[in-house]
């Protein structure tokens, strides 16, 4: 059997283990009145329990994810998916055919991957477990906590202790390359957060989900120093495509990432739940709020938040007390290639970054750091108009050398690269080229269902039902309606672009609804009403901001 397989049983196992014992221990400590324990603390105890059994749970989904997406552990995954809820486990193995050997053994497999996991992602701490030791008093960390004189209330207690020990004096190296690349980076999102005027400390969100890399993929799809999931990023009105990834675009992105925290700001009316938010969506913190018995406090629903996101709001804390208190701890900034005076240049042709090294001497790996968004070293300027970021010692060369670069070697570079003469984003015409449309069904989630076994039904990955839905974690539920798409390529049709909006074979044939806004709408959720539209389309169908108002009359192009 597969060693991921192996895992998941492992993990299974563990939640029944810890199911059972939770039972056992409420029975025996409740009939045992010589135990010293109050009823509160037994309380306290079982709830604990049945947080282990949660993130258990949140371990099984993210191992069928991970082996999902080996096409090798496919059968095996399959096996397993497909006996869940009867007698028999993978494998053929009977529950009560698992001898002790057996299960040791299991669990032995399934700690030897997670500490595999832990040796290669070095971000992934289990600060629910690890307890970290310093030699100054609490007094001197909260004295340094409170002259840091946050916007943004700054908690101490145990769990934001070990945070800002680990930042501070744990990983020394890492945080020497985060403050370097911090002098570059901060200011940018400072500005960013000033225009929006939110609190400038948000800005340490960046840290905890990328370590400033602009270029990180989380497991899951999420991209970019912010770290947005494919569907969010598209509703906040990122570009992504085959040539372009604004989730990479270090000014672009943040833009998106400040608009959102803003908007989960305005639904929590706390900074902690709307940073928390961000990690995990909205609908988990109100989960979480739920069953803290609607307590809003962070503190209050920390139990019941998703393992990963518990350390969220914590960690930033760790990361602002690192940074701020960097010298204190000896800590100093390694030196980056990253130039601290950048020019920009519109770009409305293509242009291979190949094109602009050999004709002006930059290396292509400071091209890319600059502009990481174009992640196929082209810039398909034909499309529309793009942002070129150069230091500024190359400026005076770029354009006096403009039309040497763009004529240098345009066949050889070229030739090797996908077809980037697509229809312009701002122009009308028509021509007769390939067509490629997505066909949008809705499927309904019934019981058994898992998102492998969807994806495999309608020939999708993982991830493609992730992006659809706007789903972060595999969890969904039964009733639930999920977006499919199918792409098709047909040939021989006309294209009739305006404004960045295609439709049929002549204007004749462009059609679209038109929506009144109402309360509560938001670019997003009207969106989800029409298969294929994104918020981007209806922003650039209206020549619109994201900002709405009831009333408001929006046409919605027709996929």
């Amino acid at each position: 059997m597969n060693m991921k397989v192996y895992a998941i049983l492992a993990a299974t196992l563990l939640i029944g283990t810890a199911a059972s014992t939770d039972c056992n221990a409420q029975f025996f400590n409740f009939r045992n009145s010589d135990n010293g324990k109050s009823k509160k603390q037994l309380l306290r105890e079982n709830e604990l329990l049945q947080q282990r059994i949660r993130d258990l749970e949140e371990e099984i989904l993210w191992l069928k994810n991970d082996a999902a997406k080996d096409t090798l552990d496919s059968e095996a995954m399959a096996a397993y998916e497909s006996s869940e809820g009867d007698d028999i486990l993978a494998g053929d193995i009977a529950p009560e055919d698992y001898t002790q050997e057996i299960t040791d053994s299991l669990l032995s497999v399934w700690y030897l991957l997670r500490q595999n996991q832990r040796l290669h992602e070095e971000d992934n701490f289990n600060m629910d477990s690890v307890r970290y030791t310093t030699n100054l008093p609490d007094t001197v960390l909260i004295g340094r906590l409170q002259r840091m004189n946050s916007f943004i209330t700054l908690p101490y207690n145990e769990t934001v202790k070990n945070c800002m020990i680990l930042y501070s004096e744990r990983m020394p190296k890492k945080m020497c390359n985060m403050l370097g690349l911090s002098k570059y980076y901060m200011p940018i999102f400072e500005e960013t957060f000033r225009k929006y005027d939110l609190p400038l400390e948000l800005k340490y969100l960046s840290i905890i989900e990328s370590a400033l890399n602009p270029n990180a993929v989380s497991r899951v799809g999420a991209t970019g120093m912010w770290q947005f999931m494919y569907a969010t990023a598209k509703g906040y009105g990122l570009e992504i495509d085959s040539f372009v990834d604004e989730r990479r675009d270090p000014f672009k992105s943040v833009d998106a990432a400040a608009r959102y925290l803003r908007d989960a700001y305005h639904i929590f009316g706390d900074w902690s739940l709307a940073i928390s938010s961000y990690n995990c969506g909205s609908g988990n913190v109100n989960k979480a709020i739920k069953r803290a018995g609607g307590r809003r406090d962070f503190w209050d629903i920390y139990p019941y938040l998703p393992k990963e996101t518990r350390g969220y709001v914590p960690l930033m804390v760790g990361a602002m007390y690192a940074i701020n208190y960097a010298k204190e701890y000896g800590l100093e900034a390694t030196p980056i290639q990253l130039p601290e005076r950048v020019d920009t240049f519109k770009i409305r042709k293509n242009l291979h970054f190949r094109q602009i090294s050999e004709v002006i001497g930059i290396p292509l790996s400071d091209l890319r750091d600059m502009n990481p968004q174009y992640y196929k070293d082209i810039i398909p300027g034909n499309q529309g108009e793009y942002i070129l970021r150069l230091p500024f010692y190359y400026s005076s060369d770029f354009l006096e050398m403009q039309d040497s670069i763009y004529k240098y070697k345009t066949n050889e570079i070229f030739a090797s690269s996908v077809d980037v003469n697509r229809p312009s984003r701002s122009s009308s015409y028509g021509s007769t080229s390939s067509s490629t449309t997505t066909q949008w069904k809705y499927y309904k989630v019934r019981r058994g269902d898992s998102l492998g076994k969807i994806a495999s039904r309608n020939h999708v990955s993982i991830n493609q039902l992730k992006s659809w839905n706007g789903l972060r974690s595999n969890t969904i539920r039964e009733g639930q309606r999920l977006k499919v798409g199918r792409t098709t390529v047909s040939s021989g049709s006309s294209v009739r672009s305006s404004g960045g909006s295609s439709s049929g074979t002549s204007s004749s044939n462009t059609s679209s609804t038109v929506y009144t806004v109402k309360k509560g709408d938001t670019l997003t959720k009207i969106a989800a009403r029409y298969p294929g539209v994104t918020a981007n389309d209806i922003m650039k169908y209206n020549n619109c901001s994201e900002n709405i108002r009831p009333g408001m009359k929006l046409k919605i192009p027709k996929k």
